[in-house]
């Protein structure tokens, strides 16, 4: 699954968001935490885990139904901040950053801590 970009829908990413922040977890689990986070049923979170199956992000485990996901979290964010910038921002990842940066006043030590990031990009 590495090489493949597998695009997942919000209510996707809120099942996969809970199994990268427990680990392996029931389907059971996965719909308890849902309902009470935003309301699912349970039908509701096991139509969308078995749609996440189908894509390849979750792999089904026995006994009791356990959920593994097959891709990083990182790898996702990876591709949905590249669809962003190819969306929204004409392909330009400065054009991005620029707009990130101009609707919030960084402290001294966020504006460091992003020197430190660029300059570890030359």
């Amino acid at each position: 699954m590495e090489g493949k970009n597998i695009k997942l829908f919000d209510s996707e990413l809120k099942v996969m968001g809970v199994i990268w922040r427990e680990g392996d977890v029931p389907a059971k689990y996965i719909a308890d935490c849902l309902n009470m986070e935003v309301g699912w049923n349970k039908n509701t979170t096991y139509t969308l885990i078995k749609r996440c199956m189908k894509k390849g992000a979750i792999e089904r485990l026995e006994p009791n139904f356990m959920c593994r996901a097959l891709i990083p979290k990182e790898k996702v964010q990876e591709a949905e901040t590249d669809e962003l910038i190819d969306k929204v921002y004409d392909g330009c990842a400065d054009k991005l950053f620029a707009s990130l940066l101009s609707r919030k006043k960084l402290s001294a030590e966020q504006i460091e801590k992003l020197r430190q990031i660029i300059g570890e990009l030359k």
